[in-house]
Parts: C-alpha cells; sequence; structure tokens
C-alpha cells in the first residue's frame, strides 16, 4: 500500500529545487528522493525526504509515481547519484582512520578522506560502497577484481 495522496504533490520551484506539497498544503522545500535499495534494486522503494533527512513520502516501487513527478525524481536522483566507481587504492596515508586515499576513478584520479571503517559497506557479494567524509559515495563493482595493492590496501580497513 502506498502512502502516496491525490491531494499531495511534487513540482519545481523557481530557483530548480524539489518542492513536496502535503495533504495540508504545506510546501516542504528543497526536498529530496532516496532510493531504498539504490544498487540491488534501483527501481523498488523511493522517499521523498526533507532537509532534516525526514521521511515525507514513501512510494513502493517506481511504478507507484505519477508520471509527471517521476521525471522530477529521475531528474534529482541522476544528479545525486553521481556515483564514480573506484578502479584502483594507489595510496593510504594511514591505515588508522581518518585516512586520506588517493584512488583512481572511472572519472579520473582523486584524493578522499575515509573517517571510519563503518564508511565501508559491503552492499552484496563483493560490491563496496565507500563513502568520504564529505558523504559522496564510492563504488568499487567488485573487490575481488581490484589489482593486488588495491586489495592489500583495502582489506587493512576490513
Amino acid at each position: 500500500m502506498s502512502h502516496y495522496h491525490k491531494q499531495s504533490a511534487l513540482e519545481r520551484d523557481a530557483l530548480g529545487r524539489l518542492v513536496f506539497i502535503d495533504e495540508g498544503g504545506t510546501h516542504h522545500v528543497g526536498v529530496y528522493p532516496v532510493r531504498a535499495f539504490p544498487i540491488t534494486e534501483p527501481g523498488a522503494g523511493i522517499s521523498i525526504m526533507d532537509q532534516s533527512g525526514k521521511e515525507l513520502c514513501w512510494f513502493d516501487s517506481i511504478a507507484a509515481i505519477p508520471e509527471g513527478e517521476l521525471v522530477l525524481i529521475e531528474e534529482e536522483l541522476a544528479a545525486r547519484e553521481f556515483m564514480p566507481v573506484i578502479e584502483k587504492i594507489t595510496k593510504v596515508s594511514t591505515f588508522a582512520t581518518p585516512s586520506i586515499w588517493d584512488i583512481e576513478t572511472d572519472r579520473g584520479p582523486t584524493r578522499i578522506r575515509l573517517k571510519g571503517e563503518e564508511d565501508i559497506r559491503r552492499i552484496a557479494g563483493n560490491i563496496l560502497l565507500i563513502a568520504d567524509s564529505n558523504g559522496l559515495q564510492f563504488l568499487i563493482k567488485d573487490s575481488a577484481q581490484l589489482d593486488k595493492v588495491s586489495k592489500k590496501l583495502l582489506d587493512r580497513f576490513r
């Protein structure tokens, strides 16, 4: 059962921010969509969250979202789900956390700061999600396919 009601709506304001209008007519500015299972089941569940991270609306699946609103949600998700793929870990500053990692991604080399081991999450199988200290997400599609150096460095944190 979907908690979506016809009276609520999603739109974009003049500044391009997403606005969720609830049944009571309250405008929540700067809301954002979050996928329940972004990697394993991207079409499964989607929440609309306010800026403090509170859920305002839940859709059981993409199919439950009205077409006009789905376009807005998908645009927003595409912008937020800029998820670089880590292809190589070249260097880590220390094996304790926080540590600075020099990595190579599918979008070029970069440096990230890892706050703690809990920022390395196993999604499924060998798929890992790494969050840097700025909240950016990086994906390792298959940790078993990394080169020897990358694997050795990664193993020190898991």
